[in-house]
């Protein structure tokens, strides 16, 4: 029980690591917040709250891949290589298609609320 319990330290060190060191970690969150503000603002139904919550859920997890694959790359090839600058760039991609998933996400939520 220990040892599962010490897991969440761990992955609590990892969310602080990466607000610590990726400023694109930091700008996701400071999105959150303002989704989450404009989604009590707007009062959101319940659907519409779970669609925000898939589309948090795959930025942040994406971004949090994303930075443990460029500290692997960093440790294993602290060399400029080609591969590892692939790896890096198909990381960075894979945030780039979750986060533009997320912006069609909110804009289908809230552009009507607009009009």
């Amino acid at each position: 029980m220990k040892r599962f319990l010490s897991s969440f330290g761990f992955a609590f060190k990892g969310l602080a690591y990466a607000f610590k060191t990726q400023l694109n970690f930091r700008v996701h969150c400071i999105a959150l917040i303002l989704v989450i503000g404009l989604g009590l603002f707007f009062k959101l139904d319940k659907g519409e709250w779970l669609w925000i919550a898939v589309a948090v859920v795959m930025v942040l997890s994406a971004e949090l891949i994303n930075t443990a694959l460029e500290v692997l790359v960093d440790l294993v090839s602290p060399q400029i290589h080609p591969k590892a600058g692939a790896i890096k760039d198909l990381a960075a991609a894979a945030v780039l298609v979750a986060a533009m998933g997320a912006v069609v996400i909110g804009l289908l939520i809230f552009f009507p609320k607009f009009f």
